[in-house]
């Protein structure tokens, strides 16, 4: 009897058993390749830790080969990084002043390995915020807080300065801090605030009393130079007479200049028309009948 109503082939369990052995083949093949081989993105760099021991030198950014299933790449970031953190100090007048503060750092490469052995690849809590506290502490405890305040960015880079030295430039490099949100107590920020006021206004005072102080120098000043010009053309004057004839032509608008007559006893100013008009002779008036002389008396 026929079992195989089909008429299909048998199939054969060494074909089956090669195609499995194929497959188990190609995929140990891969997870090889896959777990032998690693990637490091821009910006990165590897650490290499085999079986728990990690490798003195670190891994650039790209593709490369590692042992596999026993090696692992660590990658670790070589940007600059932005990190706030909150920021408490009391100035020299135990004032306290709280105020916000941003760290820009980054890890340079020859301290890739030893941050990550020392910090677990992250410096920043247990290594900068502690030291970036202590300097900021250090700076605010020489300054009063109406200093700390007004001076912001002197507090900051004393601050910054400090901090590099604390945490060594040549284990993390510490780019710059930014203070912002600074605040004070609501008494003391009053009595800040009514001082800057006052400051202000008696600067503005100042500078009133030295424009008048300036304006009153000009005028002398002004003064003076008046008074010596006129001491100069006297002494001109004296010194030459023919000076006065000098000023008068280059004055002269044309026009016939005035001369000083009499009539009647009054001082006048006549032009020279006027005064030719005044020197001209009257013509005498004839009369129709003259008058007859009346003949003597004879004498007896």
């Amino acid at each position: 009897m026929n079992r195989n109503p089909s008429n299909e082939p048998p199939v054969n369990p060494l074909f089956v058993g090669r195609l499995i052995g194929m497959a188990i083949l190609v995929f140990v093949v891969i997870v090889l390749l896959w777990s032998g081989t690693y990637i490091v993105q821009p910006g990165y760099r590897g650490v290499a830790v085999t079986l728990g021991k990690v490798s003195p030198d670190f891994k650039p950014e790209g593709f490369g080969f590692k042992q596999p299933f026993i090696t692992h790449i660590q990658p670790m970031s070589v940007r600059q990084q932005t990190q706030p953190m909150p920021a408490e100090c009391y100035s020299s007048d135990l004032q306290q002043v709280k105020m916000e503060v941003r760290v820009l750092y980054r890890v340079p490469e020859r301290s890739v390995v030893k941050i990550f052995q020392e910090y677990a690849g992250e410096p920043f809590d247990n290594l900068i915020a502690p030291r970036v506290q202590e300097a900021i502490k250090e700076v605010a405890a020489s300054m009063s807080a109406e200093q700390i305040v007004k001076k912001r960015e002197e507090v900051k880079i004393k601050a910054l300065d400090l901090a590099q030295k604390k945490i060594g430039t040549n284990f993390l490099e510490v780019i710059d801090i930014v203070l912002y949100n600074l605040t004070l107590s609501p008494e003391l920020e009053q009595a800040i605030e009514l001082k800057m006021v006052q400051e202000q206004e008696a600067e503005k005072a100042k500078f009133t009393q030295l424009k008048a102080q300036i304006e009153a120098d000009t005028a002398i000043i002004r003064a003076k130079g008046e008074a010596e010009a006129i001491q100069v053309r006297g002494q001109a004057l004296r010194d030459n007479p023919d000076f006065i004839r000098l000023q008068i032509v280059q004055n002269w608008n044309g026009k016939s200049p005035l001369v000083v007559g009499a009539e009647s006893g009054a001082n006048m100013l006549l032009s020279l028309d006027e005064l030719d008009k005044h020197s001209a002779p009257t013509p005498t008036r004839q009369t129709r009948n003259p008058p007859q002389s009346k003949p003597l008396p004879k004498s007896r």
